[in-house]
């Protein structure tokens, strides 16, 4: 990175940043990619896990978003089909509820129409009885009826990190765990930064002619160094993870918490489903946002109100998850939950670009319309020609080279993999399940879940290591295998085993070791924190 200068350097590798770095290598620029965290650790690992046109958008008139997202789900769906997947809602309707069925129905013609009908099908109106057939767990007293529709979900963390992966292919120089100081000024503009490698304490300039500030909701901090307004104004969002068998639901659900109206979701994930999201503004910096009691209580008494045999209670829950979305403080008087998704670009005074905004599923969009920005800037610089805009919306992202993913199922199971172990697999690497299938083979150890009756396998760790920049025991168990909110307890008790392991492989000394189940210990606690705001039960 300190070589020769880049033409890019972007801060920030969350997806947007680390699309932004895809599309400009794939443009043909010299471009570094650096982030303090994980790739995709901030805001991107911490949503509902939804490639989404956005159905309540409506409800604000956002009617340009809507059809911007559902255009990019469709082409997330062809690019990184193990990562972003289909998946239906049933939208129940309740005789309280705020939204009446018909303009339910009108919504959702109005949600396939922006999609040009090009949705992965279209909505069905259900009566009572279907909407319980769907769903047998849902309160019946007063339901009315509701609807069947579609979207896609995702794994966030990893589409972040697909996003990194490929901007490195195609020439990128990445790089997590590096803190950018400060900014590096010659002649009153930026020309990149001085950073921090956090792993070995290393300071380095990294050059650049331009500089672009994806930091998502850090971006003020960053912009306030250079003399600029805050222009953020942040809301928390909070999820929880329970057991699918405590809820019982079969798909996903969007509801209108019984609380307050919002629109909240109910989504299966393996053998769990997550709860979320609420919305409310903070004050609390991204490094330290955690669920709360209060929380955790609405999202418990929201999902109870419509699944009332469920009686889910704190205990109920094995993990949860927070993240701060940067919304433009122009909406200050709204709703927080009425502020629209768009984002913009601003640019300094001193050159910096920043892109504010925005939401996970037009995060390509967003990237392409920055590295616009970047050529023209680079056109006046030197005179470059302006290179046209990158196939990134063509170019499958490492993984998703197949689009039929029951070939793939079908081959890995062929090579001896119990179904479920295949299926998983598959769903997370794409064509590029059979590097980790043949590490399994090379040693029997490899081939045993790294928790009894799960289907992560051992193998998969030492791919992450290797294969996909992890560099913390956070990294294995958060965002490259989620088994931190699979089977918490059993993988905290696991954790000096796996960092035996991961001290042979990245050669970490014992300090080095003691220090990674230290910030593995404490990201746990993190998670359920909220317990110890909960009121003691009476002996």
């Amino acid at each position: 990175m300190t070589a020769e200068p880049a033409d890019l350097l972007v801060i920030g590798g969350g997806v947007t940043g680390a699309g932004i770095a895809r599309d400009a290598t794939m443009r043909g620029f010299r471009t570094v990619l650096v982030d303090k965290g994980d790739f995709g650790s901030g805001t991107s690992s911490r949503s509902s896990r939804l490639v989404h046109g956005g159905l309540r958008y409506l409800e604000h008139h956002h009617w340009r978003l809507v059809f911007e997202a559902s255009r990019e789900r469709s082409i997330l769906l062809n690019i990184a089909p193990h990562l972003v997947w289909p998946r239906s809602f049933i939208f129940p309707v309740h005789e309280v509820s705020r939204l009446p069925r018909w303009k339910l129905a009108a919504g959702l013609w109005l949600y396939d129409l922006l999609s040009l009908f090009q949705n992965v099908r279209r909505h069905r109106m259900l009566s009572k009885r279907a909407i319980l057939r769907a769903e047998p767990g849902l309160r019946s007293r007063g339901l009315r009826g509701g609807a069947r529709y579609f979207d896609a979900q995702c794994d966030d963390a990893r589409l972040a990190l697909a996003n990194a992966r490929d901007a490195h292919r195609h020439g990128a120089l990445v790089a997590n765990y590096t803190c950018v100081d400060r900014l590096e000024s010659a002649d009153g503009r930026v020309r990149g930064a001085h950073v921090t490698d956090l792993v070995t304490g290393a300071t380095l300039t990294v050059r650049a002619l331009v500089v672009v500030n994806a930091t998502g909701p850090w971006s003020d901090e960053l912009r306030a160094a250079e003399g600029e307004s805050p222009t953020l104004r942040t809301t928390k969002g909070v999820h929880i993870v329970v057991p699918r068998q405590r809820i019982g639901n079969r798909e996903a659900l969007t509801i209108l918490s019984p609380i307050d109206g919002r629109v909240m979701f109910i989504v299966p994930w393996g053998n769990l489903s997550y709860i979320g999201t609420t919305e409310t503004e903070t004050v609390e910096s991204p490094d330290d946002v955690v669920a709360h009691a209060s929380d955790v209580i609405y999202l418990l008494r929201s999902a109870n109100a419509l699944f009332p045999e469920a009686r889910l209670a704190p205990e109920d829950v094995l993990a949860t998850w927070a993240g701060l979305r940067p919304l433009l403080r122009k909406h200050d008087a709204q709703d927080p939950g009425a502020v629209s998704r768009e984002h913009t670009i601003l640019q300094s005074s001193t050159g910096l670009i920043s892109i504010l905004g925005g939401k996970l599923t037009t995060y390509r969009h967003m990237a392409a319309q920055v590295v616009d920005v970047v050529a023209k800037r680079l056109h006046a610089l030197d005179g470059r020609p302006v290179p046209r805009r990158a196939p990134t919306d063509r170019e499958p992202l490492p993984g998703g080279e197949t689009r039929d993913l029951r070939v793939l199922i079908e081959a890995t199971e062929g090579e001896g993999f119990p179904p479920p172990v295949a299926r998983h697999l598959v769903h997370t690497y794409g064509s590029e399940a059979p590097a980790v299938t043949r590490l399994a083979q090379s040693d029997p150890t490899l081939a045993e879940p790294v928790v009894p009756d799960h289907p992560t396998l051992r193998a998969e760790l030492i791919h992450a290591m290797h294969r996909e920049m992890a560099i913390t025991l956070g990294d294995l168990f958060i965002r490259r295998t989620h088994l931190f909110y699979a089977a918490p307890e059993r993988v905290l008790a696991l954790a000096p085993a796996i960092a035996d392991m991961a001290a042979r492989e990245m050669e970490w000394d014992e300090t080095r070791r003691s220090a990674e189940l230290a910030a593995y210990r404490d990201e746990v606690e993190r998670s359920i924190a909220f317990r110890s705001e909960l009121p003691m039960e009476p002996a």
